[in-house]
């Protein structure tokens, strides 16, 4: 009797990676969790020679931009451009007008009274209206007699510090005052030295420090509690850009330097610090900051367009006068310009980098989409972003002229001639060429990051269709020594 040969062992599998074993079967991980793949060597080539002459004469700029040591001040005593000093209220007392009126000798609406010392007596009775439209006691003159029988109140302020640090004046707050103070409050005095010394001082605000500084520890602390490094990295970006704009921005524009050029010098150094600091040295980050400085060129184009065929000076209120009286040589319009490119930039930011961070997600949960298929899912949730910041762009402008459109309001003004006033029309004009550059972004950053991370495709081994697993190859069964002769055999009966 013949003796069937053996029967062929399946081969052995490979050896399965280090990074495999001890997995269960079909349990794979096809997606990443370090950084994003770059792009491919040649497109790097092309990103960094866009961005490292950019960032050239970046640096460049603020080297040759930036303000020398400020140089002596005077002040002119009016807005913010006076000498303030810190005060307290240690008491109120209730007073009648009229006496309060005519027992200091300054007026009812003439300012505050010279600081007096504790030991001298009584704290006096005048009224103070300060030296700025804010005193409590500037609502009405001295001639107006409208509450002259009225009750008012007397508070009596500390100076804590100066060279009158200790001493205690009266405040005469009038019955129609928008403000109220109390006992115990801090609040801010306006230091006129050149002024009588019945008129030096005045009450022009309160104190807020205490409430700020908590707030501001409040939102450092929930950053960093959601968003851990990221947030704390964020922090750091939002503490650079506070540094840009206060030692770099706003001092080379009162230097007389271009507002334009300094805000595009100082907007572009916000942008590239704030995006590298915060989402890293990547190919991801650089298509954001490409779409970011494409959105940014079109916001300036279309800004200094409409800004000049508008006529639209930039002088439109009490606050851009008082600059352009003190500081005549400031082009008002190309501030209007760099107030619009530095507004719009922080909304850029946000769009561009959650585009780009939208398509690198799309190409890691499907390797093999299509260029095509790709910007077109990313495009389709940036219509989706659009419609919500385009909506919040626009009501955070109209908030912040809310008083303005309540005067236009009151007063029945035609709403095409409320529109196209200066006042209005500047605000319309900010509104729209941001939104416009907000909504250019989405398209050409959706494009940029689908050709940078498509150009990078690692061919993957054919799948089973399970978790990207490739199959194991076909076992053959059990093979009759007929079969193995020629097929002449006979099968063996069971």
């Amino acid at each position: 009797m013949t003796t069937p040969p053996p029967t062929p062992q399946a081969p052995a599998p490979p050896p399965s990676p280090p990074e495999d074993r001890g997995r269960a079967p079909g349990h794979e991980h096809n997606h990443h969790h370090g950084p994003a793949t770059p792009g491919s060597r040649r497109l790097r080539t092309v990103i960094a020679a866009v961005l490292v002459p950019f960032a050239a004469a970046v640096v460049a700029g603020l080297v040759l931009l930036w303000p020398g040591a400020p140089g002596a001040h005077e002040r002119s005593g009016v807005g913010f451009d006076r000498q303030t000093v810190s005060g307290k209220v240690t008491g109120i007392e209730h007073v009648g007008c009229n006496d309060a009126a005519g027992g200091g000798g300054a007026g009812a609406g003439g300012g505050g009274n010279g600081p007096q010392d504790p030991s001298a007596g009584g704290t006096g009775s005048s009224a103070s209206g300060g030296t700025g439209a804010s005193g409590p006691g500037a609502e009405s003159g001295a001639g107006s007699g409208e509450h002259a029988a009225g009750v008012c109140e007397q508070a009596t302020v500390e100076i804590t510090e100066g060279k009158d640090k200790g001493h205690r004046y009266p405040e005469l707050i009038r019955p129609d005052a928008s403000r109220r103070l109390h006992a115990g409050q801090l609040v801010v005095l306006a230091y006129a030295p050149d002024a009588p010394r019945a008129l030096q001082y005045s009450v022009t605000d309160v104190g807020r420090t205490p409430p700020m500084v908590l707030l501001a520890a409040v939102f450092a602390l929930v950053v960093v509690a959601v968003g851990r490094l990221r947030g704390l990295m964020a922090l750091v970006a939002l503490a650079v850009s506070f540094l840009v704009l206060t030692f770099f921005i706003l001092p080379a524009i009162l230097e007389g330097s271009n507002p334009l050029v300094v805000a595009v010098v100082g907007a572009s150094a916000i942008m590239l610090i704030a995006l590298y600091l915060c989402h890293g040295l990547s190919a991801r980050t650089s298509v954001a900051v490409l779409g970011t400085l494409t959105s940014l060129l079109l916001i300036g184009v279309l800004g200094s367009l409409f800004i000049g065929w508008a006529a639209l000076t930039g002088n439109t209120d009490d606050n851009t006068g008082l600059i352009h009286g003190l500081y005549p040589h400031i082009d008002m319009s190309g501030l209007l310009l760099a107030g619009v490119l530095i507004g719009s930039l922080g909304v850029l930011d946000d769009v561009t980098v959650t585009q780009t961070s939208a398509v690198w997600e799309l190409h890691q949960a499907d390797p093999g989409m299509t260029r095509r298929a790709l910007y077109r899912a990313g495009l389709r949730i940036g219509r989706d972003h659009i419609a919500s910041v385009v909506n919040t762009l626009v009501l955070a402008y109209a908030g912040a002229a809310l008083p303005l459109l309540l005067l236009f309001s009151l007063a029945r003004s035609d709403v095409g001639a409320v529109a196209t006033s200066e006042l209005v029309g500047e605000e319309i004009v900010r509104t729209l060429v941001g939104s416009i550059g907000l909504v250019a972004s989405v398209p050409v950053t959706t494009a940029l990051a689908t050709l940078v991370v498509s150009a990078d495709r690692v061919p993957h081994p054919p799948s089973s269709g399970v978790g990207g697993v490739p199959p194991r190859p076909e076992v053959p069964g059990p093979v009759s020594a007929g079969r193995l002769l020629g097929g002449g055999g006979r099968r063996r009966k069971r």
